[in-house]
């Protein structure tokens, strides 16, 4: 977990910085009103890709996992297949009515000027179906316990490409048809790279006498079954999840205007950054609390999901305090205007702050074979979600958005909290999880109200703020190392061909692909 951990959490930085330089230079190159209806559409586009997965990422990921841990290997084949082809299918068919329907939309989002919004909508709909391919593939590859493929295509790659070319296109005033271009473009090229890095891996696992005799026809059926049975609820709640990180700007530009939503999205863009670690976090804990949970582990997997919420809140505690407390400061950065937007970063950084605590939730659910579980608390939370910006949007502009996130945040991860108590005995709170949030707030927490009561919002108020905070945490953390799990980064200097000889009961067999556990 930590050799593993540490190389997504590199990839998640990396995601994250260019993710917000990628709406610096849009905000800073382009019209409030202009950026705004760029945030919508790029937002209606993820929602779309979504859809088109049909949760098959998590559904590949537990699928292969646990083949893998119960010695089956050879049936790999058959849940791609059975995943690939209705998300190829789906894919497509959601490209044609996005580009059919593109006038209408640009009509309805961008008034007089849908005529350029449209070509921006279908260079969009032409490249769905790539993208979809794209993020469904790297999600298989974490199925072999490695997130090298995500890291360095998903989280590194795609990313530094999506920055260069955008940076390049407002650099010579393009339209936001060009930006559009330039912002998907990069996952055709991850596309091809991750079909090729799966290949390889599922390949070098595979041994001649794990491919099964018995014709694929026969098998067709009950891998369509077992697989379905445990995606086909994660279909639904994956598109609703993203709706709940999306459908508010959508809903902020119908309801109050583009500006407001531009505002809204610099506003909450940071924020965002605390939601990588949790990803690079989650693409390491996912197989494994699936291989553990299957062969019945749950004192394992206790250990693992106390682990991972302890250092979760270690990586993002901090980011959130700081930025809540110079929130103004820090948003004036995208330009004139955008630090109105400071009341939306206290809601949601204290909104976070209550999210990660509870740690990767959804995940344990998931993994445990809860998939309907997760299905209802998402659908609850974006009724709530959905009710709260209807009812305040109108009066209360972007804060009636934060407030409606902040609610549908907080049923997301109380209810499977109590969920995975009641069903599977576990629970997040260990020492290490105590002492994480503990080291926080007193570190960052208290340093940075010093800091900017003594010097305002000023560079040097942060700087000494952050500079004392991070030197207080460094120690506390070396000082209770244990407590915190963080001696297992020592393991960072063992080889990977040690850490293949080593591998034990969870489910790694000497020939199959050197992983980052």
């Amino acid at each position: 977990m930590a050799r593993g951990g540490a190389l997504s959490l590199v990839g998640a930085a990396v995601s994250a910085a260019t993710g917000v330089l990628v709406v610096l230079a849009i905000t800073r190159s382009l019209q409030q009103e202009t950026a705004g209806i760029f945030f919508a559409f790029t937002s209606i586009f993820l929602i779309g890709e979504m859809v088109a997965r049909l949760g098959t990422g998590t559904g590949l990921v537990w699928a292969i996992s646990r083949a893998r841990a119960l010695g089956q290997p050879g049936r790999v084949p058959d849940f791609l297949r059975v995943a690939l082809t209705p998300v190829v299918a789906l894919a497509v068919v959601m490209a044609v009515v996005l580009f059919v329907a593109a006038p209408d939309l640009s009509t309805l989002v961008a008034g007089e000027r849908s005529s350029e919004v449209t070509t921006a909508v279908r260079i969009l709909a032409v490249l769905l179906p790539l993208t979809t391919l794209s993020d469904t593939l790297v999600s298989a590859t974490r199925g072999y316990s490695t997130v090298r493929p995500t890291v360095l295509l998903d989280k590194a790659g795609r990313p530094v490409l999506q920055l260069l070319a955008v940076v390049a296109v407002v650099g010579g005033a393009g339209s936001v048809a060009a930006v559009s271009a330039a912002w998907a473009a990069p996952w055709v090229v991850s596309a091809v790279l991750a079909g090729c890095w799966l290949h390889r891996l599922h390949r070098a696992a595979t041994r001649p006498a794990d491919v099964t005799g018995e014709p694929v026809t026969s098998r067709a059926t009950g891998v369509w079954r077992e697989f379905w049975a445990f995606t086909g609820p994660r279909a639904v709640t994956s598109v609703v999840q993203l709706a709940l990180q999306r459908l508010d700007i959508i809903l902020l530009t119908l309801l109050a205007g583009p500006a407001q939503a531009a505002i809204y999205t610099a506003a909450t863009r940071f924020l965002v950054v605390g939601q990588f670690a949790n990803q690079a976090l989650t693409s390491v804990v996912e197989p494994r609390l699936a291989r553990l949970l299957a062969l019945g582990d749950r004192r394992t997997a206790q250990d693992v999901y106390r682990t991972a919420t302890g250092w979760l809140v270690l990586l993002c505690w901090p980011f959130y305090l700081v930025f809540a407390t110079y929130a103004a400061a820090v948003l004036d950065w995208f330009g004139t205007g955008y630090d109105a937007g400071w009341p939306v970063v206290l809601i949601l950084a204290a909104t976070m702050l209550l999210a990660t605590a509870v740690g990767m939730v959804d995940v344990v659910l998931i993994m445990g074979g809860r998939t309907s579980w997760n299905l209802a608390n998402s659908l609850t939370a974006l009724v709530v979600n959905v009710a709260v910006d209807v009812a305040l949007i109108p009066h209360l502009g972007m804060l009636g958005a934060a407030l409606g996130w902040a609610a549908a945040i907080m049923v997301n991860n109380l209810l499977p909290l109590t969920q995975i108590w009641r069903s599977l005995r576990l629970h997040p709170f260990g020492p290490g999880t105590l002492l994480a949030m503990a080291l926080s707030l007193g570190c960052f927490g208290v340093p940075a109200l010093i800091a900017r009561w003594i010097g305002g919002e000023t560079v040097y108020a942060v700087l000494a703020g952050t500079v004392v905070g991070a030197a207080l945490f460094v120690l506390g953390c070396a000082r209770w190392r244990r407590v915190l799990a963080l001696d297992a980064l020592a393991g960072l200097r063992r080889s990977s061909a040690r850490t293949a000889r080593a591998a034990g009961p969870d489910g790694h067999q000497p020939g199959q692909v050197d992983s980052d556990d």
